[in-house]
């Protein structure tokens, strides 16, 4: 059961579903019974509920004219549903190569460049690289702009914490 309702505060209208005991008035938080709320329409259909509200609100404003020359809300969401333009379509029409663009968007003209925070840089050295050594986990995160001192004691930390193992200059994730 949906329900267009108005405040007696503010003349706000809106939509209510069901049957609450109270009920608060969005714009200026007034509560009333429900009971006491002016209903203008009760009905079990939401579109018509939403065409009701709608035709209030442009009588208000004076464009019960204009309002009365659409068409009704679930044609209106058909029409809207039918009528969108994916990126390719929308690329293509604006005279732009959309695979093109899909391919720049792969290419980093700036080179490698790290990829998340630092510490998630060493730990991902350290799954991707088979029992590394310091200077290989260097290497890998210095490709990802992390600097050798951090990368020094980011291991020391996480082996320190058991994270990490290392034996003979090799480390490996726990």
């Amino acid at each position: 059961m949906y329900a267009v309702v108005g405040c007696s505060e503010c003349s706000n209208l809106w939509i209510i579903e069901g049957r609450s005991e109270t009920t608060r008035c969005p714009r200026c938080g007034s509560r009333r019974p429900y009971e006491r709320r002016k209903k203008f329409v009760e009905t079990d259909d939401a579109d018509h509920a939403r065409e009701v509200r709608a035709s209030m609100l442009a009588n208000r404003q004076g464009e019960g004219d204009a309002f009365a020359a659409i068409d009704s809300f679930a044609d209106l969401e058909a029409d809207v549903a039918d009528g969108v333009v994916d990126d390719a379509e929308y690329l293509e029409g604006a005279g732009l190569d959309a695979e093109e663009i899909d391919a720049a968007g792969e290419r980093d003209p700036r080179g490698p460049s790290r990829t998340g925070s630092k510490k998630a840089i060493v730990e991902r050295a350290l799954d991707d690289l088979e029992t590394p050594t310091e200077d290989e986990i260097v290497a890998y995160a210095s490709d990802r702009d992390v600097s050798a001192s951090y990368v020094r004691d980011a291991l020391e930390k996480l082996v320190r914490r058991g994270a990490v193992s290392e034996s003979r200059g090799r480390y490996r994730k726990l």
